[in-house]
């Protein structure tokens, strides 16, 4: 069994245990750990233009986890994001993005995610919620995450992966800018799909 309930191959617990079950062995992923910003990505993808999705990522950011593999509830997360690191592929874009009409990113230079509550679903599935603070706005955001294992690299670093994601709705963060389209609709959407990949090493 791995981490949050991982059935590993060579496991014999039953696949109907109960959601959320945890192995006496998952207390060896237990530790802090600190994420890995070269081998981690924090992206969103918008829709544009009602036809088409634009996808973007932050270049920039910094975070950690403590996780319990005992008691997975007890487990956290912290992440800071630069908002003037935002990369969409268009130099304009980003100029845009970074401006007044969305980031005010020389006014609220970080996005920050504090946790308050973690779930072990059964499986690799995790689930945790927290505080997402943009714009000075904090509102709640629950992420799903999946394990993606835990292994020693050539470093001798003990690393852990997930992959998450979430969707939001930016105007209730105060990111209300727009433009209406001709042909109806309007030009950005509200709903902001996000997704993550981490990469965190256990603390020494």
């Amino acid at each position: 069994m791995g981490i949050f309930g991982r059935k590993d191959s060579d496991d014999t617990t039953s696949e109907t245990s109960a959601p959320g079950a945890v192995s006496p062995d998952l207390a060896a992923v237990t530790g802090d750990y600190t994420i890995d910003p070269a081998h981690s990505s924090f992206g969103f993808v918008a829709r544009h233009a009602m036809v088409t999705n634009v996808k973007g990522k932050f270049n920039e950011f910094s975070g950690s986890l403590h996780l319990d593999g005992s008691d997975p509830a007890k487990s956290t997360a912290t992440i800071d994001i630069v908002m003037a690191s935002v990369d969409t592929g268009s130099t304009d874009r980003d100029g845009h993005l970074k401006s007044a009409d969305f980031f005010k990113a020389d006014e609220f230079p970080t996005m920050t995610f504090r946790s308050t509550e973690a779930q072990a679903l059964g499986g690799d599935d995790y689930r945790i919620t927290g505080d997402l603070t943009i714009l000075g706005v904090t509102k709640p955001l629950t992420i799903d995450l999946e394990f993606n294992g835990s292994a020693k690299d050539p470093f001798g670093n003990e690393r852990v992966g997930f992959e998450g994601k979430a969707e939001i709705l930016r105007s209730a963060w105060g990111l209300t800018w727009n433009a209406a389209l001709e042909t109806g609709g309007v030009l950005v959407s509200d709903k902001i799909k996000l997704n993550f990949d981490i990469s965190a090493i256990r603390n020494a």
